[in-house]
């Protein structure tokens, strides 16, 4: 029998214009990848909020495309235990460039970070390889479930 998860979503929209999926998307692409209860807030932010945020917690000075902060309460000893909360940001802005630039679908492309974020939340993580095919693999997996194709396959362009 397989089990359905909790998820308490919050999606704030701080840029817009920008053919945004809407929090029913957001939410349906987040529930494919839980593996535990979890309380999110996601927020949609522009270029200055994503390089604002990207360079006080990582130190990098660019906006990425997407930030995943866990809230991991480990003293905790209660029924709550395995409820996970976190933040998600993504950057409008960067997700529509990577979209046009890798030549992909704008909604594959949310999709795909949204269920990437999911995953972080989870404690996965791609800072080895084999972490990397692990993670990949997972995330390939349930974008075909849910109709995407392969997100890291590579489009060749023609010459």
């Amino acid at each position: 029998m397989m089990t359905v998860h909790k998820l308490s979503l919050s999606v704030q929209y701080a840029t817009g214009g920008m053919n945004l999926p809407t929090r029913q998307q957001f939410r349906r692409w987040i529930k494919a990848a839980l593996q535990c209860d979890v309380q999110i807030v996601l927020r949609i932010v522009d270029d200055i909020e994503g390089r604002t945020l990207n360079k006080k917690f990582r130190d990098k000075d660019y906006a990425t495309n997407v930030l995943t902060f866990s809230y991991d309460d480990t003293d905790q000893q209660s029924d709550t235990a395995e409820l996970l909360y976190g933040d998600i940001v993504i950057c409008a802005p960067v997700v529509k460039q990577e979209a046009r630039e890798q030549c992909k679908d704008l909604r594959a492309h949310y999709a795909h970070l949204a269920i990437h974020a999911a995953l972080h939340l989870q404690g996965y993580d791609h800072e080895n390889e084999q972490d990397a095919v692990t993670m990949e693999t997972l995330e390939t997996k349930l974008l075909a479930k849910l109709g995407y194709i392969d997100p890291y396959r590579v489009v060749e362009s023609e010459i």
